[in-house]
């Protein structure tokens, strides 16, 4: 791990999508591989899979993640309730699942980095997307709040006691106004086809760091799988760039594992982060022997982009 600051050098940083009970130790011994400084994890691990996030969490590179909707899957809803498969008077999967990642969970909250003078501020946990707040108990229960207003109030909060100028934003799913497409990064692409599903609490919290003067080079998620739901002809579109500069990185590639000729194929978003400012952002494809076996470039910076 380099320890130099984000002005002198490029820093990479691997951004894991939805996981969906697809983690292995092979994962982290491929993050070494790959020599990145930082991993984000943009949350959905499985349903409540405690033991997928207790071998993330033992995972010993700097990192940051937020929970997913699955994360609270047999908790968060009525129906998930009925089908819970333990007993919810004595255990509790969702609780256990934060004490593991300890400081790493930034959900509402926020990790500083002083290696890299750099702040990973957390979204929403627990989001299942969209302008309207879809069981919001969890989050009225576990952290006081009732409302998209003081959701985005307590997100703003966690700007506010950032240790660093610089701001990445790490959410489970994106925030509202990356495009109202199906295939948009935060596009809704079940019928009614169309509309924008992204977080409007988050999208003001980033409207609201930006006007405060912070550097904001990249806001990632997940959530909205690349793979679409009413067509196979096309595939969600993973980068929004905003005119302030800020990259926006869908990073949901589903699944995140995939055997194919016999190797077991498993795939990471790749940042390049310098001097403030994405350069690089891309998809990679790890096989057996850890060796990238193939790169798609999702954004590059042109030299004459500030």
């Amino acid at each position: 791990m380099t320890s130099q600051k984000t002005h002198s050098i490029t820093l990479k940083i691997a951004v894991v999508g939805d996981v969906h009970d697809q983690w292995e130790i092979e994962d982290g011994i491929a993050l070494k591989h790959l020599g990145v400084d930082l991993v984000l994890f943009v949350g959905d691990f499985g349903n409540e899979s405690v033991e997928v996030v207790k071998a993330i969490a033992s995972v010993d590179i700097p990192k940051a993640a937020v929970m997913g909707n699955h994360d609270a899957w047999f908790t968060a809803t009525e129906w998930g309730r009925k089908k819970c498969p333990y007993d919810r008077s004595k255990e509790d999967w969702v609780q256990e699942q934060l004490d593991l990642l300890g400081p790493a969970h930034v959900g509402y909250g926020k990790l500083d980095f002083p290696a890299w003078e750099l702040t990973v501020v957390g979204g929403r946990p627990f989001t299942w997307g969209g302008p309207e707040w879809k069981f919001a108990d969890i989050c009225r229960e576990r952290y006081g709040v009732t409302d998209l207003e003081e959701s985005a109030d307590r997100i703003v909060k966690a700007v506010k006691s950032a240790a660093y100028q610089t701001i990445i934003f790490l959410g489970h799913n994106g925030p509202s106004g990356l495009g109202d497409r199906p295939e948009d990064p935060c596009g809704k692409d079940w019928h009614p086809i169309g509309g924008d599903f992204g977080d409007p609490d988050l999208a003001e919290a980033i409207s609201q760091a930006l006007t405060a003067g912070k550097t904001i080079p990249l806001v990632t998620f997940g959530h909205m799988h690349r793979t679409l739901r009413h067509t196979k002809k096309e595939l969600r579109k993973p980068i929004f760039r905003s005119p302030e500069g800020t990259i926006y990185l869908n990073a949901a590639t589903v699944p995140r594992i995939v055997e194919n000729d016999g190797q077991k194929l498993r795939n990471f978003s790749l940042v390049s982060l310098e001097a403030g400012v994405v350069e690089q952002a891309s998809l990679v494809w790890v096989g057996n022997d850890f060796q990238v076996l193939s790169e798609e470039i999702l954004y590059e910076r042109s030299p004459s982009v500030s």
